[in-house]
């Protein structure tokens, strides 16, 4: 029952792989928006926000498709890409971790956004009046402080990149290898005779480290309050 093949250690690592590459990727560009959402107002706020939440409410095959579109080797930006910088995301590992990135960013910016909130602004204010520059006040005052919503938030963003299913296939398909993750090889073990034994193996690893992610993002959740608090 737990003897893991070669093929499905593959498929475990290639998740992981891509899990981590995406969260990596995602979460500057997460904090940069987040940070904007939660100081400043702006005309556009409200698209940019909805615009952030729409991988949530979007089929995910809707998601992959439009990537496909633009990212695709004959897509929009996909062909520049291709063409002048030798970068290709369709039917690559790459991809996936693009739609991951793409379907776990509304978990990743949503805990930062909170996070960075619940910063008190007097103590930026006071920074700013002892001559800290904006920049300045956010990487030593605003980041320090909201870093354990920073962390739930890639835990999150990572827990759902792992069991990312709809957008991937569409995207990259299912490739053994090279884009097969550990929900597109659930796929493949299901319509295969006989293959319920390894497709269970893969679900139970599937769990653990989705629970695992979940119960990391809660502690790191519950330690953003104590120290919000002050205990």
């Amino acid at each position: 029952m737990f003897d893991i093949s070669p093929t499905e250690w593959i498929a475990i690592l290639l998740s992981l792989k891509v899990s981590v590459v995406a969260t990596l990727f995602a979460t500057p560009i997460g904090i940069g928006l987040a940070w904007a959402l939660a100081r400043y107002e702006f005309w556009g706020k409200s698209i940019i926000d909805a615009a952030i939440h729409l991988p949530l409410v979007l089929p995910p095959v809707v998601t992959g498709y439009l990537l496909l579109l633009t990212f695709g080797r004959r897509g929009l930006v996909g062909e520049w890409l291709a063409d002048h910088l030798g970068i290709v995301f369709a039917f690559r590992w790459t991809g996936a971790a693009l739609a991951c990135g793409v379907m776990s960013f509304p978990l990743l910016v949503r805990p930062i956004r909170l996070s960075i909130e619940a910063v008190d602004r007097r103590l930026e204010q006071a920074a700013s009046t002892l001559g800290a520059s904006t920049w300045q006040v956010f990487a030593t005052v605003t980041l320090p402080l909201a870093l354990p919503g920073i962390l739930a938030g890639m835990v999150l963003g990572f827990a759902k990149a792992i069991g990312e299913f709809g957008a991937t296939i569409t995207f990259v398909s299912n490739i053994p290898g090279e884009t097969q993750t550990i929900s597109a090889a659930i796929y493949s073990l299901i319509q295969t005779p006989d293959g319920d034994t390894a497709a269970l193996r893969l679900v139970v690893v599937s769990i653990a480290l989705s629970m695992a992610a979940l119960v990391a993002s809660e502690l790191f959740a519950r330690r953003a309050t104590r120290r919000l608090h002050g205990n």
